[in-house]
């Protein structure tokens, strides 16, 4: 239920972030500290546990944490999880990187 209660405004707001646009009334300033402040819970916005502190650090109200939450979706900034909510993959967030031509662990039959 708190998933269906978070997904409803992020889609509500998806049609206005589509183009790529940031959001009316949103500085780069606010886009940084949204960054580091999703970081900071461990770069996943999920559960009322993550979108709390991150309205906590930024001063922004959930509906613009929501739409900036849309346009970093947009960007490739942050992935939509299949669970609900989105994960930042900027910054700290950044996934670690697979090595090319990584070996892979060969099975030794006994």
């Amino acid at each position: 239920m708190k998933t269906l209660f978070l997904t409803l405004p992020v889609l509500a707001v998806a049609g206005c972030v589509e183009l790529g646009m940031t959001p009316k009334d949103t500085t780069p300033e606010m886009l940084a500290t949204w960054d580091a402040a999703v970081a900071s819970v461990g770069c996943s916005l999920v559960t009322e546990a993550d979108y709390l502190p991150v309205e906590l650090q930024t001063g922004l109200p959930r509906e613009k944490i929501i739409e900036i939450a849309q346009y970093k979706v947009a960007r490739k900034e942050a992935v939509s999880l299949p669970s609900g909510g989105v994960r930042s993959v900027v910054g700290v967030c950044t996934p670690p990187a697979e090595p090319e031509g990584a070996p892979v662990a060969a099975t030794v039959a006994g």
